[in-house]
This record gives C-alpha cells, structure tokens and sequence, in this order.
C-alpha cells in the first residue's frame, strides 16, 4: 500500500510534538507515504534562545493568543506551536509513570481510575521511548521505580558541586534523591551557552526534544514529509459519519485539503479537542469522536508549585540544576495517609527570571537572593472530573479547568518545607502555578474500554471513526504526578506498531 504523495498520502499527522513526531517515527519504516501538518515553524538559532530577559522578562517566545474563562475573562496561556510542540522549551524529563498510577488510586479528594492495561503492557515501549529519546538515567536510587526491561544507555547527567552537597544533606534528613532520567546531552548544551535547559528553547543544542529526536528519525526517511504554517481548521466525515475523509487546513493564505486514508490526531490535549469540537457536522452535532459526551472533559493540568529553599551558608554556583528529585511522598503522605506526589530540581532561578514576577525588585540584589537559594518543583496529580473541560464558543477556546486534589497538593508543599528546613535552610518560600503555566495539560479525549465513557480505545482509535487516531497528551486517562513525555512517547510507539501491523497491512 502506498499512495504517491503527490496525489494524496496514506497518513496524515496533525502536529509535531512528542506524540505526533514519535508516532511519525514508529510509522516510516513501514513506505506508507506519511505527511506531518504542523501550524507553526521551526525554532531559529538566535540570540533569544538563551537570553533569559528576553524568555522570561519580555515573553519573547509566548505566543500572542487568549483563551477564555466561563465568565467571558481573558488569559494568555502560554502554549506554544512550533514545530516539536511544547517539548522544545520542555525540562526534558522523559520519567515513566510508576506502576500504581496504571491502577485505582485513592486519593484525598478521590479517586484516579484505573488504566485500560497495566505497566507491564507499556514497559517494553518505554525501554524502546527511552532509547530512542536517549534518555540518560540510573536505576535503583527510587525506592518506587517501576521495574525496566532495558538498562538506560547512558549514566545520569552529573551532579553539579552545590547540587551534590544538597543531595547529601537531603539523603541524611532522611528521604531518597534519586537521579532525574533526562533527555540533555549536557557537554553539548553548555557548548553553546552556559545556561539551564528548562523553559529555555532548543535549537539541535543537546535536548531531546520532538523535533531533534523523533521528527528527525522519521525525515530520515524519504517517504515522510514534513509541513510547517499548515493550520488544520477542520475535518470532515464521510456523509455517513463514519471514516474522515478529508482534512481542511490554512497554508500561505490560502485553503488547502488532502484526503489520507489516516488520520492521527497529535496538536495537544487543548488543541485537539478543540479540532474534534469544531469539526461538528449534522451527524456528530456535539463534536467527532464524541458519542460519549468526553472529547473536551477530564481536563488535567498538574497542581504544581516553585519550592525556593535559602540559607546564607548556602552558595549555588550551578548552571543547570535540574539533576535530581524525589518520591518519598508519592505513594503516600509517608505517615500511611494518601499519595501527594513529586519533588523534582526545577532548572536554576536566576535574577533574570526572578524578576519577571518581581518587577519592582532590581535585579542586582535578586540575583544575590538566588545566589543563596535552591530551586524545587513539586507535582500533585490532577484528578479527571467531566467538568474540568475545554470547550469552544465561535472562535474562542474556554477553558474551565475544576482544579482537584488541592489540599494533598498544600500537604506535599509543606512536606517539602519542613524536608528542606531540616536540611539547613532556614527560610523556604513557595509560589503556586497557575492556568497561565501549562503543566502538563492532559486527559480531553481519553482512552478506555468502553465507547460509552471514553473517546477512545487502547490503540487511540476513535470508537466513532475508524481511520481517527489521537496520540497526545489528550488520551491520558490520568496525568499522575509525573513528567508524562515519557509515557506519551511510549504510547505512540505502541500505537505505531499496531497500526503498521493492523491498518497497513489491510
């Protein structure tokens, strides 16, 4: 099978972030002509990429664009559309789930369902997502590391000196630093700027992003083809409802449509909903993919705070900081009460960042406070709730996040605090994030077993339309309280591999 991609391309990928380029990746071994739509462009080389006045101060990088509260209120959400979605400015962070989070959980506010299948189906793809984000790791330093098939490839990404002596203190307080598995090959970062990796753009600097790593290995291939400023705006059914049969998109102006026999799914768990919304017809008047009611709901976006410890002992004279974290609190509240979740290094505050929330503030004595100060950033998980949604009014996108699960992330902040004051830091401050910083949204049009509660089945079909895949954030049934590009990554190859051997072959 294989059509000319002159004439109309057997697979269609909507988007280029983790989920569509490594799906892309998974699939152009098979000759299947494949074209990738990807609204935005490819991040340039530029001063900008490392001037932290300019990322954080100036917004250099945030696109210009408003969504929308219930109430009419306006917000800039800070998602990005470039060509790697999201993962170019990402920490690199490729974790997987623990194996509890593919079950029930009881949580302070309720419950996190179970998967469709357990760890042990998705392990041998997270060995494969791993190896080919080159994820650099060590095994046995977390207590609640699920078991691996396949042993990292490369050591952990080092310690730096005032990194290390916080570890140890760490260690001896009595919880269990383990090394951050990260996709940053770190001699190469620091080659082009001595600066951190998180929320700092990538330009084939050393991060394994979408687009360094699973675009360029599915570019590799000649059959594969890749176009940017290519805005989807709608797909449409066949008249009986049923298969897409064409895709409608903006490029150079002007309308364009193709006509695959595939289409998979991949501009973010905002965006791709937004799509299945939009695409309503006189058959689907509620959406495509969406007799069960879900494309839109169960929106996730992880409670998170910046945990800041500082002691005037204290010097920190790292670069990139972002090496270690850990989950004695994950399981549970380490008293026998619920899970609260993760602590991880954010990448090193400086007072170029600082003062993009205190602007009053010179930066000169800013930069003395991070000096003396170590960065943290805790996780809780968000539970999936029907009302938690992202819904569309005209051309507006409203988000009506119903944020759960608060007051285990209150707990896990305060759990953190009094870890770090014993430590030796006297004065430990926080600052909650809020919908303007996309923490990992997730779960608009999520998988399951069952057609009548779930958009999807395990392979990230639409029940609704059979040639419909969507391989992004947005099938996660729930976001955990860990990094999900990891879990993504492994899920697409998963899906690749089925559709190679199922749709492919048909």
């Amino acid at each position: 099978m294989s059509r000319d991609m002159q004439g109309q391309p057997d697979i269609v990928i909507i988007g280029s972030g983790i989920g569509g380029a490594t799906v892309a990746a998974g699939l152009a071994g098979s000759g299947a002509s494949i074209l990738i739509l990807e609204a935005g462009g490819r991040i340039e080389d530029r001063p900008e990429n490392r001037d932290q006045r300019a990322i954080f101060q100036r917004g250099h990088f945030r696109p210009k664009e408003l969504w929308y509260e219930t109430d009419g209120t306006g917000f800039n959400p800070g998602n990005y559309y470039n060509v790697g979605g999201n993962s170019k400015f990402y920490g690199a962070v490729l974790v997987r789930y623990r194996a509890e989070d593919f079950m029930e959980m009881a949580h302070l506010d309720g419950v996190s369902p179970a998967w469709p299948f357990p760890y042990e189906e998705l392990e041998p793809w997270y060995s494969m997502a791993e190896q080919m984000y080159q994820v650099r790791g060590a095994l046995d330093e977390d207590p609640i590391e699920p078991p691996h098939s396949v042993p990292y490839a490369f050591p952990p990404v080092p310690d730096e000196p005032a990194i290390a002596k916080v570890r140890g203190r760490l260690k001896k307080s009595g919880v269990h630093p383990y090394s951050l598995p990260l996709g940053v090959d770190i001699d190469r970062w620091l080659a082009k700027a001595k600066t951190p990796w998180d929320a700092h753009p990538n330009c084939n600097d050393g991060k394994m992003d979408a687009e360094t790593v699973g675009l360029a290995l599915a570019l590799q291939h000649t059959n594969v083809t890749l176009q940017t400023g290519a805005r989807v705006t709608r797909l449409e059914t066949a008249t009986d409802g049923g298969r897409i049969e064409t895709i409608h998109y903006m490029h150079g102006g002007a309308h364009h449509k193709v006509s695959p026999k595939l289409v998979i799914l991949a501009a973010g768990a905002v965006q791709s909903a937004v799509l299945l919304l939009r695409s309503a017809n006189a058959r689907h008047p509620s959406g495509l993919a969406n007799s069960s009611d879900q494309v839109g709901r169960n929106f996730m976006n992880h409670n998170s705070s910046a945990v800041i410890a500082m002691a005037p002992w204290y010097r920190n004279d790292s670069i990139y900081q972002k090496t270690f974290g850990f989950n004695d609190f994950y399981l549970s509240d380490g008293e026998g009460g619920p899970p609260l979740g993760n602590v991880q290094l954010l990448g090193r505050i400086s007072g170029k960042i600082l003062k993009a929330n205190m602007p009053s503030m010179p930066e000169w004595l800013l930069d003395r406070v991070a000096a003396h100060a170590i960065d943290f950033y805790a996780m809780s998980e968000d539970l999936p709730h029907p009302d938690s949604r992202v819904m569309v009014d005209g051309d507006r996108i409203v988000l009506q996040w119903v944020r759960s699960n608060w007051q285990a992330h209150r707990d896990l902040v305060a759990k953190l605090k009094a870890v770090l004051r014993r430590a030796g830091f006297p004065v430990v401050l926080s600052r909650a994030f809020d919908k303007r910083t996309p923490s990992h949204q997730c779960g608009t049009v999520r998988i399951g077993n069952d057609p009548e509660s779930a958009p999807l089945d395990v392979y990230c079909r639409a029940f609704d339309h059979p040639n419909l895949f969507v391989v992004d954030a947005s099938f996660l049934p729930t976001s955990a309280a860990v990094n999900p590009a990891l879990t993504i990554a492994a899920q697409a190859l998963r899906v690749a591999e089925h559709i190679s051997g199922k749709d492919l072959a048909s």
